[in-house]
C-alpha cells in the first residue's frame, strides 16, 4: 500500500482516488497508485478546487520502506539521538523547520526539531530526551523500529541573511538541538557565530563537537560547573555583549525552555538587540488546526506551528505563554505515572503485532 504524508487543512473524501482525510488532517490512505497530474499536484504547493483541500506539503512514499531509525545514539540516560530514513523531508528540510511524529494510531502528536539532515542518505537526525510518556515510548525504540507517522518539514524556515555584526546563538538544554542547523546556515551565510549552550550538569549537554565547528567561538556553561563555565546562559550572554558591544551584534538567537529565552530576551531588551526565539514547546498538532499553540506576539494572536515557530522574542508575552505551557501538566503526569505502571504488551506493540 502506498502511503502519502499530508500537511494542510482539510475534511473529507477526495472524488479522484478513493482517499479518507482521517487523523485530523495529519495524514491519509489511499487504495491506488498515483500517477500523472495527480501525483503532480501532491508534490506541488497551491491551492486545488479539484481536489477539496489545501497543499501545503505532500510527499508520498512507500509504507515499508520509510520512517524507519537506522541509527540510535544514547547522548545521556535520558536523551536520545536517532537518525530516521525520511528522504523526502531530509531533501526538503531547512534549519528551522520540524517535524512531527506519532507512534500509535490512538497516540498524542510531539513536535522534534530536525538537528541535521543527509539528504544523499535520505536520513534526518532528531534528538529528544525522554521525559514524558511519548517521548518516553520513542526512546525505547531501537534500529530497525518504525515510527508510524513523521509529518515535515512543518513551520517557518528560518530567515538567514548576512549581517555585519555578529550572529549570538543561545542553545538551552534540548534547545542546543535546534540551535545547531541555524548556527550552521549563518556561518555558512559569511556571519561570525558566537555561540552559548548551557545545561543543568556535563550529563545533559549535547552536541559540543557539532556546535563548535559551526561557531566561530563556543562558550560552554553548565549550572553546577560540572563542563565549562559555572553559571546560566544569560550570564554569558551579557558579558559577550559588554565584550562586543550592542553596536557589534546584529541578532540573537535564543532556543531552549521557556524561562531561559525570556530571561535571554530581558537582557536583550535593554539595548536593544534584535531577538529572535522558537516556540516550539507549546505546539500539538502542528498544522494550526488545533489552535492550542495559540500565542500573542505584539498584541496579536498568532500560531506557533504555522506562523512560526520563531518570533520576535522582544514582543513574545511570555507570561501567557508559560500559563498555556501549564495547561495540561497533570493530565501528563497522569500518562507518564500510567505509562510506568503499566504491565504487558502496550498498545502499538500490539498493533504492530495485528499489523496495523
Amino acid at each position: 500500500m502506498e502511503r502519502a504524508v499530508f500537511h494542510g487543512r482539510a475534511a473529507g473524501t477526495f472524488p479522484h482516488s478513493r482517499w479518507t482525510i482521517t487523523s485530523g488532517g495529519l495524514d491519509f490512505s489511499f487504495g491506488e497508485t498515483l500517477n500523472g497530474p495527480v501525483e503532480r499536484a501532491l508534490i506541488s504547493r497551491r491551492s486545488d478546487k479539484t481536489f477539496g483541500c489545501w497543499v501545503d506539503t505532500a510527499y508520498v512514499s512507500r509504507r515499508v520502506t520509510v520512517n524507519r531509525i537506522v541509527r540510535k545514539e544514547v547522548l545521556s540516560p535520558s536523551i536520545f539521538s536517532f537518525d530516521v530514513l525520511a528522504p523526502e523531508i531530509a531533501r526538503h528540510h531547512r534549519p528551522g523547520n520540524f517535524v512531527v511524529i506519532r507512534l500509535s494510531p490512538t497516540g498524542e502528536r510531539i513536535p522534534l526539531t530536525i538537528a541535521s539532515r543527509d539528504p544523499d542518505g535520505g536520513t534526518v537526525r532528531i534528538v529528544f530526551q525522554a521525559v514524558g510518556k511519548t517521548s518516553s515510548m520513542l526512546g525505547d525504540l531501537n534500529v530497525g523500529d518504525r515510527i508510524l507517522d513523521l509529518v515535515g518539514p512543518l513551520g517557518a524556515a528560518t530567515r538567514i541573511a548576512r549581517h555585519d555584526g555578529a550572529v549570538v546563538c543561545v542553545g538551552g538544554g534540548l534547545g542546543i538541538a535546534p540551535v545547531l542547523p541555524i548556527a550552521a546556515a549563518h556561518k555558512e551565510a559569511g556571519n561570525r557565530v558566537i555561540t552559548i549552550i548551557g545545561a543543568r550538569s556535563a550529563n545533559l549537554l549535547m552536541l559540543a563537537g557539532e556546535m563548535e565547528a559551526a561557531s566561530r567561538e563556543l562558550i560552554i556553561t553548565t549550572d553546577d560547573g560540572t563542563s565549562g563555565r559555572k553559571g546560566f546562559v544569560t550570564e554569558v550572554l551579557e558579558e559577550v555583549i559588554d565584550r562586543e558591544t550592542p553596536e557589534g551584534i546584529s541578532l540573537v538567537l535564543a532556543i531552549g525552555p521557556v524561562p531561559m529565552m525570556a530571561a535571554c530576551c530581558r537582557v536583550t531588551a535593554r539595548y536593544p538587540i534584535p531577538t529572535e526565539v522558537s516556540l516550539n514547546p507549546i505546539m500539538v498538532d502542528a498544522t494550526g488546526m488545533c489552535g492550542a499553540c495559540r500565542v500573542t506576539v505584539g498584541g496579536e494572536t498568532r500560531f506557533a506551528c504555522v506562523d512560526g515557530p520563531e518570533f520576535d522574542g522582544h514582543k513574545v508575552d511570555f507570561e501567557e505563554l508559560g500559563k498555556r505551557l501549564r495547561m495540561y501538566r497533570e493530565d501528563e503526569l497522569s500518562a507518564m505515572k500510567a505509562y510506568l505502571d503499566h504491565t504487558g504488551p502496550r498498545c502499538f506493540e500490539q498493533e504492530r503485532a495485528n499489523g496495523r
